[in-house]
């Protein structure tokens, strides 16, 4: 019975551990990532430090300079709570209406790399990096997304049943 017992007691810690690792993971990626509000609310306490932020892109403020390379460009405040995004009539209504309004939070985008082919105006993007003590956000990543590109239009042979 005591080598029995020493197998639960195992099988039990395994367990325990297992469920320990998922919940540790799962709450420290809970909020992939943060808004332009959310990083502003930090202050101080944001600069240097890893962070992934979202934003909807202002296309008149993309400049790439082929030669370093180098693209620089500002993003705008959009929502983080997906039902906020659905109330509001879904990303694309979001992201436009974030870069039509003069008075969102806005941030200025270092990336040193070649021009993603999807950054445009109205594209959500996110980006991963550090705010820098100028103010402005040196990327490691930028991911893009931008729903209009991605809709689904109706078949012609659809419209003609």
């Amino acid at each position: 019975m005591g080598g029995k017992g020493k197998f639960i007691f195992a099988g039990v810690l395994i367990v325990a551990a297992v469920l320990y690792l998922i919940v540790t993971s799962t709450s420290s990626t809970a909020h992939y990532f943060l808004t332009l509000d959310e990083l502003a609310a930090m202050g101080d306490e944001a600069l240097d430090r890893n962070v992934t932020i979202s934003g909807a892109v202002l296309g008149d403020t993309i400049v790439y300079e082929d030669d370093v390379p180098r693209v620089t460009f500002t993003i705008v405040q959009i929502p983080g709570d997906p039902a906020e995004i659905e109330r509001a009539g879904g990303l694309a209504a979001v992201l436009n209406a974030a870069v039509n309004d003069p008075a969102a939070s806005r941030l200025e985008i270092v990336y040193d790399d070649v021009k993603p082919d999807l950054l445009q105006h109205e594209a959500q993007a996110i980006i991963r990096g550090q705010l820098g003590a100028d103010g402005r956000f040196y990327a490691e990543e930028v991911l893009l997304k931008c729903p209009t590109r991605y809709e689904e239009e109706l078949p012609e042979q659809a419209g003609d049943a």
